[in-house]
């Protein structure tokens, strides 16, 4: 018999395989378990019934460009960062707080410094109208072609000499005065003591013994005459405060000055470049009316004091070169000022007669009436004319 051979791979054809399958029905075995293996996992990967489905955590989206890449210098398309987002709210809870304690923070700042640098910030304010009030004088000079730092010598020199002329001219007679009303005091005092109505009260509440027992408890308490040594002191350390204070207004009224121009553009340097050009004139108004202010308001009251003077001269008041000192101090409160005087000249006229104080009065009384409707009026009028400025 003969043997049977298998047949070589050469000698099978090109759709057998070497076990006699051809290669159709292994494609169709291998696809067929693939095809179960994707159903198991299918199978596998579908949720539990009434399970919660799992949170997934997802990168955000890439931008298009590429975030490593250096911004570009070109900013004709828009900022170089980026633009900016909306703005906060006014009405926002967080705005409100923040500026809100803000503001708490700045008013308690204030305060402090107020109450700590009162006098040096009254000396400060002092200074700076002095100089609004020199300043027309040193800009007529400089239209006069006077270079500012001569006019501002000359301002201030002129004004320091006519100050020093007249205390030089009134400490004299004030002195004089003040010791008159020294040595009058115990004959004023033994007068009311010797007058009927003090009589009266003595008999009734014995006033005089009183007066005695305590006039020897003062003499005889230490810590009392420590109070009058004390007293003396700080009269003492008073007067050098006030001649202290009076160098340090005088220094910096010369440096307000001098400065007040450059200072004047620092400030305007603040405001914004649109609206510069109206705050540097509205600035320029009100510093020259200021100034023009400050001049008419002293010429006001030498005029107040002069007529004052000159009626207390022919009524024959006492002291009235030191109450016309006072009347031109006084003068320079609005509203009040003028009250207080009169009622402070009235007062030491009683001294000469009723008759000279109801005098007095009447004649005050009607000046101050003529000051407030013509001299006033016509001198403010003429130096702080404020010019209306286009919005």
């Amino acid at each position: 018999m003969k043997e049977r051979k298998d047949p070589t791979p050469a000698e099978q054809g090109p759709g057998t395989s070497p076990g006699g399958l051809d290669d159709g029905s292994a494609q169709d075995g291998r696809d067929h378990g693939e095809g179960l293996m994707a159903s198991f996992v299918r199978r596998l990967r579908q949720p539990i019934p009434g399970a919660q489905p799992r949170v997934r955590f997802e990168m955000p989206p890439e931008l298009e460009h590429d975030a490593t890449a250096e911004p570009a210098l070109d900013e004709s398309d828009g900022p170089r960062f980026g633009s900016p987002g909306p703005r906060m709210s006014a009405q926002h809870p967080l705005y409100v707080g923040f500026m809100g304690t803000a503001g708490v923070g700045v008013a308690l700042m204030l305060y402090y410094i107020g109450t700590n640098t009162a006098q040096l910030l009254l000396w400060i304010v002092t200074a700076l109208f002095i100089a609004l009030g020199l300043d027309p004088v040193v800009r007529g000079l400089e239209e006069r072609k006077v270079p500012r730092p001569a006019g501002v010598v000359i301002a201030v020199g002129v004004l320091v000499a006519g100050v020093a002329a007249f205390f030089a001219t009134l400490i004299p007679t004030i002195v004089e005065q003040v010791s008159q009303i020294v040595r009058q005091a115990p004959d004023w005092i033994r007068g009311f003591v010797d007058s009927d109505f003090f009589r009266s009260l003595d008999s009734q509440f014995g006033v005089r013994d009183k007066i005695s027992q305590e006039l020897d408890k003062f003499v005889k308490n230490p810590d009392a005459m420590g109070g009058i040594f004390g007293g003396v002191v700080g009269f003492g350390s008073t007067v050098a405060n006030g001649v202290f204070g009076t160098l340090i207004v005088l220094v910096l009224s010369l440096y307000f000055l001098g400065a007040l121009p450059a200072m004047k553009r620092w400030g305007y340097r603040l405001a914004p470049r649109s609206r510069r050009p109206r705050v540097e004139a509205l600035s320029e108004e009100i510093t020259r009316s200021v100034g023009n202010y400050v001049i008419g308001q002293v010429c006001v009251a030498l005029l107040n004091a002069l007529f004052a003077f000159i009626v207390m001269s022919i009524l024959g008041i006492p002291f009235s070169v030191l109450l016309a000192f006072v009347v031109a101090l006084l003068a320079f409160i609005p509203l009040v000022g003028g009250l207080i005087a009169a009622v402070v000249v009235i007062l030491v006229a009683l001294t000469a007669g009723w008759q000279t104080a109801v005098i007095y009065a009447i004649c005050y009384f009607a000046y101050l009436q003529f000051e407030a409707y013509f001299i006033s009026p016509r001198i403010m009028q003429k130096a702080v004319a404020v010019r209306v400025l286009s919005p």
